[in-house]
């Protein structure tokens, strides 16, 4: 573990990371000092061969995370409001940036920058507590994050609109049925999903992830024939690879692959000819996730 207070970095002998919010004063708003760690945490993952996927949880009860952190702004001249916005962009870009799969553990609040966190991750996993929403026009602000744009490349510009205008939250069922979440789970049990799912990912072939990340990242706004192209790169940059060889070589011989583009070290994690049966067993994880609250104090 490093660094305490707003963001803390546990790296996973499995190849997990997770970036957990911690600032349980103020529901994991974000400041300054909370935002210079999560660019820091989220560029030590990107440079850190071991790390296949990253979770982004909360060790808050009631939050996820409620967004900027306005006591911190009430102190602010506008100069030095503008002045933090490049330290915003710097946290929320290095998480967008990440070549590894993202997930989000959601539960309570999740609004604003909250929401915003959620929304550049890969996979959104949202308890029945969770509840996510862009508020920043009823405090006088357009979303900054990325909000604006990945909210409707998520739900579509209507729904997208009928959200950021009004600034209302959507629940846990509401995100879910209109795409916001990508699993509605029980309340609690976000992050220990969220860990069962970074597991079956990264007992995958990271170069075969990552190339499948960047397909759809990279022809998400193209048209179907260039998209196709972005897909056939990234399909050719898998089927060059020592993994592939190595992941059809294992298959054929009942057994869990050793990817040659893992570092050594954490391909000895499981025995090169483990059984089939042993393989397909997802990891578990304990949750250690509380469902939030009512509350009426959450910032945007």
């Amino acid at each position: 573990m490093t660094a305490s207070g707003g963001a803390v970095l546990r790296r996973e002998a499995d190849g997990i990371a997770e970036v957990v919010l911690d600032r349980p004063d103020a529901m994991n708003a974000l400041n300054t000092a909370t935002l210079m760690q999560l660019t820091a945490h989220f560029t030590a993952i990107v440079a850190d061969p071991q790390v296949r996927v990253v979770v982004l949880s909360s060790a808050v009860e009631r939050a996820f995370c409620v967004g900027a952190d306005l006591k911190e702004r009430a102190g602010m001249s506008d100069a030095q409001i503008m002045a933090q916005r490049p330290v915003f962009r710097s946290a929320f870009g290095a998480l967008l940036a990440l070549p590894q799969p993202a997930i989000a553990a959601v539960h309570g609040y999740a609004l604003g920058g909250g929401c915003e966190l959620a929304l550049s991750c890969d996979v959104i996993i949202a308890d029945a507590t969770a509840q996510l929403g862009l508020p920043e026009a009823r405090v006088g602000l357009v979303p900054g994050c990325g909000g604006t744009q990945l909210l409707a490349r998520r739900i579509g510009p209507g729904r997208a609109a009928d959200m950021i205008f009004s600034g209302r939250r959507a629940s846990a069922d509401e995100a879910h049925a209109i795409g916001l979440a990508d699993r509605l789970v029980p309340a609690g049990s976000a992050r220990s999903t969220a860990l069962d799912l970074a597991v079956q990912i990264a007992a995958n072939s990271p170069v075969a992830v990552r190339a499948a990340k960047q397909a759809l990242r990279n022809g998400a706004g193209l048209n179907l024939a260039a998209a196709l192209d972005v897909e056939d790169a990234a399909w050719r940059t898998a089927a060059s690879s020592p993994d592939r060889r190595e992941g059809i070589a294992a298959f054929a011989e009942k057994r869990r692959p050793v990817w040659p583009s893992q570092n050594p070290a954490a391909g000895q994690d499981q025995p090169p000819h483990e059984s089939a049966a042993a393989y397909d067993q997802p990891g578990r994880h304990a949750s250690q996730a509380g469902g939030p609250e009512e509350g009426s104090d959450a910032r945007v």
